[in-house]
């Protein structure tokens, strides 16, 4: 029996669906407009959000992405469109977030003609991405799709492009889709070797100082719950990177704090103390390790990762456990013995005291001055009932984000990490929001970074998304003026800014908003964000030259940690 021949537009609409596509982020064009025109028949099944910049779509699909566990996708047109996606492939790249972006493309007969909107998009993408793949004829778009989910959910998440030629789209083709679980070659998933879990578990059951490195690997391979049982059992305190912090509670007492430059003092501190050093799903970033020649010199190093080319690039291990955090986790935990290591797990009460005193404190709770970031950060946490997700740009609202929101399940921080891409914040709010609909969702961004991806706020108005925004708005390019201040002789070159009327530009989007100068409308503010039903823009007036402490500067080591302009820890 002949199968139902279709055009290839809807072979792509029908291939989504079959891998349970809900929700797309793109922005029509000449060269894709045949899938666009298809897609109008499906939109009862498929929601397509209509964006204001690509940019805006590859970082709205993954923070849609990251707190709903599935594949973000983003449909867009060709060449400038496709080039302006390449910010956020890269950023999703980096930080091992799954997207499918599929780009149209200028039919296969123009190709290489420098025909109108033609570029190079598979060249341009290649260095960024799991595999990027050019589809010329409509007969291979429904494996080609195939392959793309399964790549970029496997094994190490990362993002897919799909260039697609304009006559694949408007070709016919006798559609069937099959679920792709096997690429040759491709081995997303390595077998254990059981020799090297059980080193690793002799290294644990034999140390008097061990300290484990958490990072977002384990959300990835959804071994939270593994990672709790392993480290209570064998009674192991835990630091965070930047994006493993919701993977274990906030108040957890095994729990010390984040990692890194602008990380607690106590993870720092006794990253050069431990005597077995376990990394669980990280990547030994240069922002956590400082300077490598210093680097947890004295500790036995155990690296747990998906990725064998993470596997002594930065740092020289001991053990090396290659496979998915849960299921070598899971095979890790029976060897372990029960321990207790009360003397080494109190030892980090001296640096929390110190760090307390010098730097939180101050922050969190300051009785005069200027409206503190981290104060505002601390409120709208406690005000959530720290159940929110929290969504930052990049820069000094990103630190005090990370520093001082609190966490209560996992899947609850979405921020740029490896890359730092200013304007981030923005469209990944959307689509975390869109991705996680039940739940609040907090936006923590700066003026800077706002101003770069501003446009979105058309997105909320479109299409009603309850994003809470608090601006801190210091005037400045806040971290860069941190570095100018600190290392530049306190040189404030192009970093001041004049800003407009952020509430009045929200307004104009339909967006309610409030200004807040003074301490004492802090709360009441807040409040009134959070209940309400829709968007809110919190435009907070913050000290113009706050200060991200503590700070570890630049390739330095990890124990030099500065508690504020004049101190040192």
């Amino acid at each position: 029996m002949a199968k139902e021949k279709i055009s290839g537009s809807e072979a792509l609409i029908r291939s989504l669906l079959a891998e349970n596509v809900k929700t797309i982020y793109g922005y029509p064009g000449g060269a894709i407009m045949p899938v666009f025109d298809c897609l109008y028949d499906y939109k009862d099944r498929i929601r397509h959000i209509l964006v204001r910049h690509e940019q805006g779509a590859t970082h709205a699909a993954q923070g849609h992405a990251r707190v709903s566990g599935e594949v973000g996708v983003v449909l867009v047109t060709s060449g400038p469109a496709a080039t302006n996606i390449i910010t956020g492939v890269t950023d999703a790249m980096i930080d091992s977030t799954p997207l499918v972006v599929i780009t149209g493309q200028v039919s296969s007969s123009l190709l290489g003609t420098d025909a109108f909107q033609e570029t190079d998009v598979v060249g341009i993408t290649q260095p960024v991405t799991k595999w990027s793949y050019q589809i010329r004829h409509a007969n291979d778009i429904a494996g080609a799709v195939a392959r793309a989910f399964y790549i970029a959910r496997t094994g190490r998440p990362g993002p897919v492009v799909l260039d697609l030629a304009k006559d694949a789209q408007q070709g016919m083709t006798e559609f069937e889709y099959k679920e792709c679980n096997y690429i040759r070659s491709y081995i997303p998933y390595p077998e254990i070797n059981d020799e090297e879990i059980k080193k690793a578990a002799e290294l644990i059951n034999a140390a008097q100082k061990p300290f484990l490195l958490l990072g977002q690997g384990v959300v990835l391979s959804h071994a939270e719950q593994e990672l709790m049982e392993m480290v209570e059992k064998a009674d192991i305190p835990v630091g965070c990177t930047l994006l493993g912090l919701s993977a274990m509670p906030t108040d957890h007492p095994l729990n010390k704090g984040m990692l890194g430059m602008h990380g607690n003092v106590g993870p720092n501190i006794k990253t050069n103390e431990c005597d077995v050093l376990i990394a669980v799903g990280m990547r030994f970033d240069d922002r956590v390790t400082g300077d490598l020649n210093t680097y947890a010199r004295q500790a036995k190093v155990i690296h747990f990762d998906i990725d064998a080319s993470e596997f002594d690039k930065n740092v020289k291990t001991e053990v090396s456990v290659l496979g998915d955090a849960k299921a070598t986790l899971s095979s890790l935990i029976p060897l372990l013995e029960k321990k207790k290591h009360t003397a080494w797990i109190e030892s980090f009460a001296v640096c929390e005291e110190k760090e307390y005193d010098k730097v939180i404190s101050k922050e969190l709770f300051p009785a005069d001055g200027p409206i503190q970031m981290g104060e505002v950060v601390r409120k709208v946490s406690e005000a959530t009932a720290n159940k929110a997700i929290l969504v930052t740009d990049v820069g000094q609202n990103q630190m005090f984000g990370a520093r001082y929101f609190k966490f209560t399940q996992t899947r609850s921080i979405v921020t740029s990490g490896g890359l730092g891409t200013m304007g981030f914040g923005l469209p990944a709010a959307i689509g975390a929001k869109i991705g996680a609909p039940e739940r609040t969702v907090c936006l923590f961004v700066g003026d800077g970074g706002l101003q770069m991806t501003i446009e979105e706020l058309g997105v909320i108005m479109q299409y009603g998304v309850d994003v809470k925004i608090i601006l801190l708005n210091n005037n400045f390019l806040g971290m860069v003026r941190q570095w100018q201040q600190l290392f530049f002789h306190e040189r404030y070159s192009e970093t001041p800014m004049l800003n407009p009327d952020f509430v009045a530009l929200a307004a104009s989007y339909g967006i309610k908003g409030r200004d807040v100068e003074r301490r004492e409308q802090l709360d009441d503010a807040i409040a009134e964000m959070l209940s309400h039903k829709g968007a809110y823009l919190l435009n907070v007036a913050v000290e113009e030259k706050g200060m991200v402490f503590p700070m570890t500067p630049a390739g330095s080591c990890v124990t030099n940690i500065m508690l504020n302009v004049n101190e040192k820890y």
